[in-house]
């Protein structure tokens, strides 16, 4: 590796710190005109680093694009001891350090981001999976700070209140991940994973959530997964209204294969969604993937991204 590689790869490195982790800049020379802001908030148990490959295509068609780890992922985690002991009976039982994180700090975290990058075109705010929450919570919190919602096979808990409404409904229900969580929530005070598991476990996590990844190409994603989802961010009501929330443009990217938010239950969301906002309807786009396309299809969606209205 030469020394400009070495530099390179220091560069995309920082992408990685916490706070803001914006992409590397491209050269002036590839930057096009009218490129756009994305702030990409992760889903449950994930963090900045697993939208590395789509921040890459993004940032090559000439967009600015921000990742950031939410409060209890990523490098902001807090790990119950038992997961770093590898005492399984007690990691089943242990409260999790993460337990009083609630819902208002995770919106709080991604506003603030909002409130660095005024000055230029308003962001596209994208939110994936358990991140649908958490931007629509923001949505309601500043929708001046926004210029597009994106819901990545996200939950848009609008009319029910919270995602496990969503989740507690027949249109919900998969036979894929039942195995994967462990201990009471309640007691735990998250939903607990254990991304360092045995082989049969992480089979059923790539079943559940990456099936269309090879194992080679999965496991880098699954063990750097925070093994604690607090559980404000399941149970809490985004309290999202029509004056607030409902005049930000906003588009749904279904995944037709996705096996943790099937697409029944997404169809379900956009529905009433577009019922509580007629004039403000969703756009509408489907990639045929995973509940990951970040990690099996990036280039596809980062084209889908770029070409949103």
């Amino acid at each position: 590796m030469n020394r400009r590689d070495v530099m390179k790869t220091a560069l995309l490195g920082t992408a990685l710190l916490p706070g803001l982790r914006a992409a590397a800049a491209p050269r002036a020379s590839e930057k096009r005109r009218g490129g756009r802001t994305f702030l990409l908030v992760h889903g449950a148990w994930h963090n900045a680093l697993h939208w590395t490959r789509v921040t890459e295509a993004l940032s090559s068609r000439g967009h600015q694009v921000v990742a950031i780890d939410l409060p209890g992922h990523g490098l902001n985690a807090r790990f119950p001891a038992s997961y770093l002991t590898g005492d399984t009976a007690r990691f089943s039982e242990e409260r999790s350090p993460q337990a009083d994180l609630r819902l208002e700090d995770f919106a709080a975290a991604v506003v603030s981001v909002l409130e660095k990058l005024r000055g230029g075109p308003k962001p596209v705010l994208v939110g994936h999976s358990a991140g649908g929450t958490v931007i629509t919570r923001v949505g309601e919190l500043a929708p001046q700070l926004i210029g597009r919602l994106v819901y990545l096979s996200a939950f848009c808990p609008l009319q029910r209140g919270s995602a496990s409404a969503y989740g507690a409904l027949p249109e919900g229900r998969t036979v894929y991940g039942e195995k994967l969580f462990i201990g009471d929530p309640g007691k735990l005070g998250v939903v607990r994973i254990n991304p360092r598991g045995d082989a049969a476990y992480l089979k059923d996590l790539r079943e559940g959530f990456y099936q269309d990844v090879d194992e080679a190409g999965f496991l880098p994603f699954a063990l750097t997964l925070t093994p604690d989802l607090p559980l404000s961010l399941w149970t809490s009501e985004v309290g999202a209204t029509r004056e607030r929330w409902g005049r930000i443009p906003r588009s749904y990217i279904r995944c037709a294969q996705d096996r943790a938010i099937v697409p029944a239950l997404q169809d379900l969301m956009i529905r009433e969604a577009d019922a509580f906002t007629p004039g403000n309807a969703f756009t509408v786009d489907t990639l045929e993937s995973s509940h990951s396309p970040f990690a099996s299809q990036p280039e596809k969606l980062a084209a889908l991204l770029a070409g949103l209205p």
